[in-house]
C-alpha cells in the first residue's frame, strides 16, 4: 500500500537491522494508523520469521513503503518536514509543534542516524530521559530500544495532533 500523498504523520526507519524491532514498530504504526517507511538496506529479509512473529498477524495490514535510499525518500516527500530522532539531541520532541505532514526518522539500532543524514533533516530532536546517562550521578540509561522510542513518538504525535480518536 502506498500513500505518498497522505496527510498523516509518517514513521521512517533508516536501514533497520533487527527484524523484531521492525515488526513491533509495524504493529505500533498500525495501532496508531500511521504509515511505516523503510529506507534500505535492511539487516534482514521481509520473509524473516522474527519480523513476522513480532508483527504477529498484523504485519500484512501495515501500510509499508520501501525506499532504496535516503535521497529517494527525501525527494518523495519534499513538502514534509523530516524530524530526525536521536539520543544525541537535547532538543525535546515535546517542544515541537507537530504537523500532520511530519515524518519521524529513526536510525539503525547499532549506530543511529549518521550525521550526513541528520544534516539533511529539518529538525533534530530526542526523547527526554530523566533517567538518562547524563542525568543520574550513578550513570543511567544510554538509550531506549528503537521500538520503545518509536512507540513513545507515535503516541506523542497522535496525542498532540488529536489523532487518537480518528
Amino acid at each position: 500500500m502506498n500513500s505518498l500523498n497522505s496527510s498523516r504523520p509518517r514513521i521512517a526507519l533508516f536501514e533497520p537491522r533487527i527484524p523484531q524491532n521492525t515488526g513491533t514498530i509495524g504493529r505500533s504504526c498500525l495501532a496508531f494508523n500511521l504509515p511505516l517507511d523503510i529506507i534500505k538496506p535492511t539487516g534482514f529479509s521481509f520473509d524473516d520469521k522474527y519480523l513476522k512473529r513480532a508483527g504477529l498477524d498484523y504485519w500484512a495490514n501495515v501500510e509499508l513503503n520501501l525506499f532504496e535510499s535516503f535521497e529517494e525518500y527525501k525527494n518523495s516527500y519534499s513538502n514534509s518536514r523530516i524530524i530526525a530522532l536521536t539520543k544525541k539531541s537535547s532538543h525535546s520532541i515535546s517542544n515541537i509543534n507537530f504537523k500532520e505532514t511530519d515524518i519521524f526518522l529513526f536510525g539503525r539500532e547499532d549506530t543511529g542516524l549518521p550525521d550526513k543524514i541528520m544534516n539533511k533533516c529539518e529538525i533534530v530532536s530526542g526523547i527526554p530521559m530523566p533517567g538518562g546517562e547524563n542525568k543520574l550521578k550513578t550513570g543511567g540509561v544510554r538509550s531506549l530500544n528503537l521500538s520503545v522510542a518509536c512507540g513513545i513518538v507515535c503516541y506523542s504525535v497522535c496525542l498532540q495532533l488529536n489523532l487518537l480518536s480518528k
